[in-house]
């Protein structure tokens, strides 16, 4: 059992699974590492890849930020945004779009929240959304969203996230949004081709290499026309937890975000750039031996976003040589686990999920375990009562 997880199956001995739980020091220490590769270049928490308050907390109120490790956060949805704001956080960049309109309609109407949240658009039909629901005399903050994918002829390598692409249209957007009484703030670049993807073959580290140079070259031009329209950018923002490096590389990036690299997960497994330790694992408990080598333990299907296929499946890590069976894989209910050796009834076997953040909206709350062994227990977002999309 490696040491991490023998911490954690002591500190929560007397705790019925299922259960999720956090390795402090792990934790502590995938923060440290990723401040010594932001090289003193702000990090904004992606609340995304985190989903529960107490951590976000722990990790802003560390002495790295105070060193300027960490600074803000990025989160995935307005409601949440305001939430996290009404708990006392002032700088929130949303990642992504919002067309709630009864939550814009609660930003419009409050200049408390209009200072702490961001918006995020890539399009002026989103902006004539924003207008309707905050008011005409309302000028909220906005980032613009840039596609920082690589386009090759006919290939496009990353993700399908905003259709502004070159500087033209970049200026323009930001040209709509003055007219229409927004403030621009921002440009947000996010290489998702090279954040989330692990250096598994020389294949993708080619494909890394050439777009960190393509994304560097744009983003200075997409910079230089959208500040001839709007002035000068309060932040620009790239990367994640697989790509700081290259994001940092860049001197007009102001900050990188980072989420993923604080817990974890099996996705990270692959990458060269760095070696982060695992902190948030779960626990589930043996209900079955239905036959010799097999173990059925209590539900599991905790299954990661993203294209169907093994890389987004929970992977068992305690004991050793576990393994899911193929024809059932992680189930809704039981996940049969070949390798199970001397487990009994009653036994726990310990997983690690696919993604981060995703795991804490099947627990309502978290085991934080300390290096001493003490174990506090805090709620996640669903423990709190909210559950974002």
């Amino acid at each position: 059992m490696s040491p991490i997880i023998t911490g954690l199956h002591a500190a929560t001995a007397e705790l019925d699974p299922p259960l999720a739980a956090l390795d402090l020091s792990a934790l502590r220490a995938n923060a440290a590492d990723l401040a010594r590769r932001a090289r003193g270049v702000p990090i904004r928490v992606a609340s995304k890849s985190v989903r529960c308050r107490a951590v976000l907390e722990e990790v802003l109120g560390s002495d790295l930020t105070a060193a300027g490790g960490f600074a803000g956060i990025m989160s995935y949805s307005l409601p949440e945004a305001i939430w996290l704001a009404r708990q006392g956080a002032r700088d929130i960049l949303l990642g992504y779009p919002s067309v709630h309109r009864a939550a814009l309609a609660e930003l419009g109407g409050d200049e408390t929240l209009r200072e702490a949240i961001t918006l995020m658009v890539d399009d002026p039909a989103q902006l004539d959304l924003i207008k309707t629901a905050v008011g005409e005399k309302v000028r909220p903050r906005i980032c613009l969203d840039v596609d920082a994918s690589l386009r090759i002829g006919p290939l496009h390598l990353g993700v399908r996230r905003s259709p502004i692409h070159t500087p033209d249209q970049a200026a323009e957007l930001a040209r709509t949004a003055l007219h229409r009484g927004f403030r621009v703030v921002g440009v947000m670049t996010y290489e998702a081709q090279i954040a989330g993807m692990p250096d598994t073959n020389p294949a993708v580290r080619l494909m890394k290499w050439a777009s960190a140079g393509e994304i560097g070259k744009r983003r200075r031009q997409v910079l230089e026309a959208v500040r001839s329209v709007a002035g000068e950018l309060e932040i620009v923002n790239s990367g994640g937890s697989g790509s700081i490096e290259v994001s940092i590389s860049d001197p007009n990036v102001t900050e990188v975000t980072a989420g993923s690299g604080l817990y974890v997960p099996t996705l990270f497994d692959g990458y060269r750039a760095f070696t982060p330790r695992p902190a948030l694992f779960f626990a589930l408990p043996v209900l079955r031996r239905p036959a010799r080598g097999i173990a059925t333990v209590f539900a599991g299907g905790y299954i990661a976003s993203g294209p169907a296929g093994p890389t987004r499946v929970p992977k068992p890590v305690w004991p050793s040589g576990l393994r899911l069976i193929g024809t059932e894989g992680a189930g809704e209910v039981q996940t049969p686990l070949t390798g199970a050796g001397e487990l009994t009834i009653g036994d726990r076997v310990w997983f690690r999920h696919a993604k981060a953040g995703e795991l804490l909206e099947r627990f309502d709350q978290v085991q934080l375990v300390d290096a001493d062994g003490t174990r506090t227990t805090v709620p996640s977002y669903r423990g709190e009562g909210h559950n974002f999309g």
